[in-house]
């Protein structure tokens, strides 16, 4: 066991989980220079990877959820990983669920959250990307993640008025597509009422649609090229369903799928039923939904072929998970529970244990 996995046993289990999470934020970001410094002196050795025309440093990332408004997406790069989802973001801005809403279930390395996409908001988001991008202007860098930026639909906008939707998504694309690497329409998490009921195709299918037209043309507007478009998929999507979306994602040229968020499932866990009742609803995450995500990432690929990136996330907290994952088909690999369990070391011990296996 690791000096840090120690520490978090005895110390910050002791802690609410979202004011750790906080503190532990907080300290990335403070720590910044000294991480790009390391990072610089001491690169992590790793293959890179060609994916939706886009070059990275190897294929491990930060799926969306640790940095929801973008406040540490280079300190998080120096870490060690190669690419850092933020978000997700929303139209607007939004206190999310009432606390407490995150919780651990240490004895699974698992995680229950109902955070409901609390952020600071598309226009919020976009300035501070903005003031990032001008700070590496000036200093004329061109290391760092690719970023990728993942967009939700904002609380309060119903889930069956098809024109707001679309209007909340176009927004945060509108004002986000011209800081973005590449861009994630999230529609499966199970914490804002109603959303999930957006994978169903016939109203997927609009949803994609418009979001795409807004980027491109946003794109334009900045001055760039075209910015790749995901779509976030449930793994408790029904198969039928899962190949659905695939079938969708090569009709509308999307340029990948992220698959799997988070689940509501909480079978198998190993931690006390007291303590899964304690967490109550939510999202799980962690090495219990790893069986599901492994399941549609052979769903999609044996779906879409070679052409289509699939990143997979769910479960991932070791190499070998990691290394089973890339050896059945996903392109890139992101991780989140993983790091709150891993601790700071853990992004460039999964990516060196990549590097050596390639």
């Amino acid at each position: 066991m690791s000096l840090y996995r120690r520490g978090f046993d005895r110390v910050a289990l002791r802690v609410d989980a979202e004011a750790a999470h906080r503190v532990g934020a907080a300290a990335i970001r403070g720590a910044g220079p000294l991480l790009h410094l390391r990072d610089r002196v001491s690169p992590v050795p790793a293959e890179p990877v060609t994916a939706m025309g886009l070059r990275f440093a190897h294929p491990f990332g930060l799926a969306a959820g640790f940095d929801k408004n973008a406040e540490a997406i280079d300190p998080l790069g120096a870490l060690g990983f190669a690419f850092v989802e933020v978000g997700t973001v929303t139209g607007q801005a939004q206190p999310g669920n009432p606390r407490p809403r995150l919780f651990r279930l240490p004895a699974d390395d698992a995680v229950v959250n109902r955070m409901g996409f609390n952020n600071d908001g598309a226009e919020v988001v976009a300035r501070r990307l903005a003031a990032r991008a001008a700070r590496r202007s000036r200093h004329d860098r061109r290391d760092g993640p690719v970023l990728g930026i993942n967009i939700g639909k904002t609380k309060v906008v119903p889930e069956d008025d098809e024109d707001a939707v679309l209007a909340d998504y176009a927004h945060s694309a509108r004002l986000l597509t011209p800081y973005a690497d590449y861009l994630v329409v999230n529609v499966s998490s199970p914490n804002t009422p109603g959303l999930r009921s957006l994978q169903a195709i016939e109203r997927l299918e609009p949803l994609l649609a418009h979001v795409r037209r807004t980027a491109d043309e946003a794109a334009q507007d900045a001055g760039r090229g075209r910015v790749p478009l995901l779509v976030k998929i449930a793994p408790d999507l029904a198969d039928d369903d899962v190949l659905g979306v695939a079938d969708l994602a090569t009709a509308q040229s999307l340029d990948g799928i992220v698959a799997t968020n988070t689940t509501t499932s909480r079978a198998g866990l190993r931690s006390s039923d007291a303590l899964v009742a304690a967490a109550g609803a939510g999202g799980l995450s962690g090495p219990p939904v790893a069986a599901r995500a492994r399941e549609v990432l052979g769903l999609l690929r044996g779906r879409v072929g070679d052409d289509l990136t699939v990143v997979s996330v769910g479960g991932i907290s070791d190499v070998p998970e990691a290394r089973a994952r890339l050896a059945a088909g996903a392109t890139l690999l992101q991780a989140y529970t993983g790091f709150v369990y891993g601790g700071p070391a853990w992004p460039r011990r999964i990516a060196r244990g990549l590097g050596s296996s390639r």
